[in-house]
């Protein structure tokens, strides 16, 4: 039987000295400096504490142990010569009387060094995830999370919302992406999908009486990677309120998530109610994003009227943003770095000119501009020192190219970005519908059930010809912290005439409405209340609090960038009698 630990490797102080201890954790070091004498580093959950071997039989209990092997220590703490400031065990040891192995680590050489995991390879990384998670930096983002997810439950709690589980198994649905899709062994050729968000769900609840519902919902979507991104399955913070409008949602979130930030944020700062709100075209034509980070100081500035004309051909014909940046201490190498990175992001050029301090036009296109100097140093209101970014083309692709250059113009420069705090938006006013890029008709731009501003009035003028669909706006919101999307929200469609005006206009009738969505039109065909919701990204959040730029630092068994657990081995070829009993065929296999 193993002694139950007196202390963690973090508890030991001066005042445990001549304190009978017993210690356990990781074997993280032994150096030795002599016959019969070594250092040991002990390291667990908590931190480290130093061991120290004086005798020949505590030397030989460690003996040929490997690192990272697990022990028990027994023995008295005594005060340091050596003390280390560094640590918080850093002025006691522990002199030992037995040290017991519990777990002998059988591998001479690891994958990567503990303390400098985050130094490895990705794939060695996640291959080895339970070591990589022995890393205390590694760990503590775990920790973080943990918090950070008690807190947001507790301020739900006390908000009044009420935390109820919603189905993992139910019906797939066309909610955006792909889903993943499980074999129902009972019903042959059925497929039940998991959740891509707890979306009908908690619509069903508002119409079943319940009035603020809550959950740290995990969410399924068969998508590609990003850094902001993982594939799989993510978790966020679902919420929706009965009798409620936008007004109320953000009251919620903006009470909510600022002391949580500040407090656990790498940053203290963070933004307070109520947070600036940006409709989206006006986002769009002032930062060139719907996700604008507002520690940039940085906006666009139309330029069309004043340099389409000037004989630089990608101008001619095109929208022209501009974007001027005071002080700008850039060498050529550096802004061509900068566009570099624009175009490899955007996929469309950036360009450029300089006003020095002689009050020339120099460097980038500034043969284009020279003529125009006088017209151009007045409009864009230039003053020596400054440097101006251009992008060109249709009036979409310069927005989204220049908000790209406003960002890294912003990162590069100092005096432009207050990059140690957490700055919170919402984008609101989103279009409720556009033009699909691949069938040319008119579709929803985002959630089919948002409920449009201007109600049923606004969609029957749309459906008789005399308002432009594309001019209509939901009730849709987006919040955005540091230039990164935490969640989208809206304001819910439920008045099934609504609903079924606002699909007409997209080519879909009433069938279509009861048959992609029956359980919801049918609940709402009883009377439903008004209500609204968001579901904020809680691994984006713990991402944003920890500074992590991936969001797999903050995922505790992450997988890779092509939705493979290389640690676990999955997906994984399964047995034909699996197969057999589900009623599944597989067609083709993935190449070994």
């Amino acid at each position: 039987m193993v002694q139950s630990r007196t202390h963690t490797c973090n508890d030991l102080r001066l005042e445990h000295v001549g304190t009978q201890v017993t210690i356990a954790g990781w074997m993280e070091n032994v150096r030795e400096v002599g016959q019969n004498l070594a250092f040991l580093v002990l390291r667990d959950f908590y931190g480290t504490t130093q061991v120290v071997l004086e005798t020949e039989e505590m030397m030989a209990a460690v003996k040929g142990l490997n690192k990272e092997s697990t022990i028990s220590v027994e023995g008295t703490v005594r005060e340091r010569d050596s003390k280390n400031p560094k640590l918080p065990t850093g002025d006691i040891e522990v002199v030992p009387s037995k040290i017991q192995v519990l777990g002998r680590c059988r591998h001479n050489e690891l994958p990567f060094q503990i303390n400098r995991s985050r130094e490895a390879d990705e794939t060695q990384r996640l291959k080895y995830r339970y070591l990589d998670l022995r890393n205390p930096e590694v760990k503590n983002n775990i920790i973080l999370r943990c918090n950070v997810v008690a807190a947001l439950r507790a301020a739900m709690l006390g908000e009044g919302f009420l935390e109820i589980t919603t189905p993992i198994l139910t019906a797939s649905s066309p909610e955006g992406a792909r889903d993943y899709l499980v074999p129902a062994r009972k019903h042959p050729g059925k497929f039940y999908a998991l959740p891509q968000a707890p979306q009908q769900f908690k619509q069903l609840l508002m119409a079943s009486g319940f009035d603020k519902y809550f959950q740290i919902a995990p969410c399924f979507r068969d998508e590609d990677a990003r850094g902001d991104r993982s594939p799989g399955e993510f978790y966020q913070l679902d919420m929706e309120m009965a009798f409620a409008g936008q007004d109320d949602v953000f009251a919620v979130l903006e009470r909510v998530l600022p002391p949580i930030f500040a407090k656990y944020g790498k940053y203290d700062l963070a933004s307070q109610a109520p947070f600036v709100r940006i409709p989206y075209l006006e986002a769009m034509d002032k930062y060139g994003s719907d996700k604008p980070d507002l520690r940039i100081d940085l906006t666009l500035t139309d330029a069309t009227s004043l340099l389409a004309g000037c004989g630089f051909p990608p101008f001619e014909g095109n929208t022209v943003k501009a974007i001027v940046v005071t002080d700008f201490q850039g060498t050529r190498k550096q802004i061509d770095g900068i566009c570099s990175e624009v175009e490899v992001q955007s996929g469309n050029k950036a360009y450029w000119f300089r006003y020095d301090e002689n009050k020339e036009i120099v460097g980038g296109i500034a043969k284009f501009v020279q003529p125009i100097k006088d017209q151009v140093v007045e409009a864009l209101g230039l003053t020596p020192g400054c440097f101006v970014g251009l992008t060109a083309g249709k009036l979409l692709a310069a927005q989204k190219t220049a908000g790209v250059l406003r960002s890294k113009l912003g990162a590069f420069c100092p005096n432009h970005m207050d990059a140690q705090r957490y700055e919170f938006c919402w984008i609101v006013d989103f279009p409720m519908y556009e033009i699909g890029e691949e069938s040319g008709e008119l579709e929803f731009c985002h959630n089919p059930f948002s409920m449009p501003n201007g109600g049923l009035e606004i969609l029957k003028k749309a459906a008789a010809g005399e308002v432009d669909p594309l001019s209509i706006t939901a009730f849709q919101y987006d919040l955005v912290c540091n230039g990164v999307e935490l969640s989208s929200g809206a304001v819910r469609n439920h008045d099934p005439e609504i609903m079924i005006e606002a699909f007409q206009l997209v080519r879909l009738g009433e069938e279509n409405v009861k048959a992609k969505f029956p359980a919801m039109y049918n609940a709402f065909t009883y009377g439903a209340p008004p209500h609204a919701g968001i579901a904020p990204g809680v691994d984006r959040m713990v991402m944003l609090l920890a500074g992590e730029d991936s969001i797999r630092e903050i995922i505790p068994f992450p997988m890779n960038k092509n939705a493979q657990d290389v640690m676990m081995g999955a997906p994984s070829f399964v047995e034909q009698k699996q197969l057999d009993e589900l009623n599944i065929a597989c067609t083709a296999k993935e190449e070994e």
